[in-house]
């Protein structure tokens, strides 16, 4: 199973924001690092990847399961890429705009699902 912090390995790749959602992310893993129990909830990583011109394209998050199974992004402002955004000037976006442009990517993909796969929930 491939870490999701490998990502920070992979070589860079420089991505107009605005083509950024057109990478077609698959899922590559999800790990659960604490399974939880009553006192404390199950938490994890999942990576996905997208096939760009210029590479492998990566993002992954650290995940918590709530209260009635419901999963969600542990800190979305904490999100690991090798995706610099890059405006239409060519000039790289400030990081409070690659965390949005980054964030409406993941909130399209069927991640949670990929979650309660790894938690044996159906």
């Amino acid at each position: 199973m491939t870490p999701a912090w490998i990502v920070y390995a992979w070589p860079r790749i420089l991505c107009e924001a605005e083509r950024a959602p057109c990478l077609q992310f698959a899922h590559l893993s999800t790990r659960v690092l604490v399974a939880g129990d009553a006192a404390r909830p199950s938490t994890g990583q999942t990576l996905w990847f997208g096939e760009s011109g210029h590479g492998a394209a990566g993002v992954a998050w650290d995940w918590v399961r709530l209260p009635y199974g419901v999963v969600a992004m542990a800190d979305p402002m904490a999100l690991i890429t090798n995706l610099q955004l890059i405006n239409t000037a060519g000039e790289v976006l400030a990081p409070m705009e690659s965390v949005r442009q980054l964030n409406e990517i993941v909130h399209a993909l069927p991640w949670q699902s990929e979650v309660q796969r790894a938690l044996g929930v159906h």
